[in-house]
């Protein structure tokens, strides 16, 4: 939801792989994106290649922004595509009571904020007079933030608070239990899909055993889904002789940071170990989960 970004990804949204969940065996190029009607920034994980040689099964996995505003074709491709079985939302209290998922039955649903109380508590402050809670949807007050150091400042700092939350890693921990136990296929998002499910697919790639740069790439590929809406934004900005820092915060609420992100895995790295640790430590992820979770989700 936050942070400074610079630029939009040129990663192939392309892979290699199967295009069933019972047929492994034929190779062929599939795309990531998929083409909902109502979902943002919805994308397959599979195909994504992991450092050991193997791939992410298609059809299994999703991250994407809120659902409520799926359709019914949107639903079906869930149910009968993916056959989900469970949706993560890491959405706090008022993002939900705001836009609720949509219903779909045979699903289960569970909330796992994953977003630290002190940005809450900076978010909603200045939202309730608009009735909104989700940033990204007030032009106006978007823009006036811009021009805050402070806010500058909030959003630099956003992943680094995540990862260091201790309530958000005890939900980004219990997110991969249960993407490890679900029956049937796995949708997990934020409000746009971005910032908080981008650390979830962070992980969830990590403990699959995919490489830094598989993890940045997919990350960074939300850009592409916001890359009219930052453009749009970021010209008023500077139509209001906004600097480097106003023009980065809107791409930041906007986009992702690759930067950021990339400047946080490098704090995990320096305050943890690796990432690796941190999934097994932090989010309480044990290594014998991770390599289930590889059995369960790799060809």
């Amino acid at each position: 939801m936050l942070a400074a970004i610079l630029v939009i990804s040129g990663a192939s949204v392309f892979t290699s792989c199967s295009s069933d969940n019972d047929d492994n065996s034929v190779s062929q190029p599939r795309e990531r994106v998929i083409a909902f009607e109502g979902i943002e920034n919805g994308r397959d994980m599979g195909g994504l290649v992991m450092q050991d040689g193997r791939t992410i099964r298609f059809d299994m996995l999703v991250r994407s922004g809120k659902l409520s505003t799926a359709t019914d074709a949107d639903v079906a491709i869930l149910t009968s595509r993916y056959r989900l079985s469970n949706v993560f939302d890491f959405r706090f209290d008022a993002e939900v009571a705001a836009s609720p998922d949509r219903v779909i039955d045979g699903v289960s649903n569970t909330q796992l904020s994953t977003m630290p109380r002190v940005i809450i508590e900076a978010y909603t402050s200045g939202s309730s007079s608009s009735g909104q809670t989700d940033p990204s949807d007030q032009g106006d007050l978007l823009l006036q933030r811009a021009f805050d150091p402070q806010m500058q400042a909030m959003a630099r700092g956003l992943y680094p608070a995540i990862v260091a939350d201790a309530d958000a890693q005890a939900r980004y921990g219990e997110f991969l239990r249960g993407v490890l136990a679900a029956k049937g296929g796995v949708l997990w998002h934020c409000s746009q899909g971005k910032d908080r499910a981008g650390w979830g697919s962070a992980f969830v790639l990590a403990a699959l055993g995919a490489s830094r740069q598989v993890i940045v790439e997919d990350f960074d590929l939300s850009n592409q889904s916001y890359a009219n809406k930052v453009e749009a934004l970021s010209a008023q900005v500077r139509d209001k002789e906004g600097g480097d820092e106003a023009v980065a915060f809107i791409r930041a609420i906007i986009g992702v940071s690759r930067e950021n992100f990339e400047a946080t895995l490098d704090l995990i790295d320096q305050q943890y170990g690796s990432l690796s640790a941190y999934i097994e430590n932090q989010l309480g992820f044990s290594l014998e989960a991770q390599q289930q979770l590889r059995a369960k989700y790799l060809q």
